[in-house]
């Protein structure tokens, strides 16, 4: 088995804290609300949402892909750092066994930076070429930045 690690940072003119509950603390609650069409609901297989839960997030009617787990490995409120691991999909990746994602906030400016790490963990023999991971981190960009829209249009979300 190989490893393809793909990294990039996004910025935004929220508060780290703002967007790593929206994402990752609250996420259960608030991405179904902003992106109804996208994301039914996500909700807890075990655990409360710490590190070892499992969540599963049900994708709306017009998505390629009905569900995804993933698994919390680690969780650190006080420094916006988060680490999980795609446990299983309703899709059949015939080249990947397993992504596990890193993602951390940091202060900047006016708001923060996204600093994101994805590590591919691919089948033997197995080529993963980076526009298979550029789609799926295109519609992790635009989930990012329809979160940052609605928590600067609403201030007192995730305060």
């Amino acid at each position: 088995m190989g490893i393809v690690t793909y990294s990039m940072e996004i910025t935004s003119a929220v508060a780290p804290l703002r967007m790593f509950k929206a994402l990752f603390l609250e996420s259960h609650d608030i991405l179904p609300k902003i992106v109804p069409e996208g994301i039914k609901s996500i909700e807890f297989i075990e655990g409360d949402g710490g590190v070892g839960s499992i969540k599963k997030t049900n994708f709306g009617e017009s998505s390629h892909i009905k569900y995804t787990k993933h698994k919390i490995e680690a969780l650190d409120a006080d420094s916006f750092y988060c680490k999980y691991t795609m446990i299983e999909s309703d899709i059949k990746f015939d080249k990947i066994d397993f992504v596990t994602e890193e993602v951390k906030f940091i202060a900047a400016s006016s708001g923060c930076v996204c600093k994101m790490t994805s590590e591919y963990h691919i089948q033997e023999g197995c080529e993963l070429k980076e526009e298979d991971i550029k789609k799926g981190k295109d519609r992790a960009m635009g989930l990012y930045k329809t979160v940052e829209e609605y928590l600067v249009a609403n201030p007192n979300v995730c305060a």
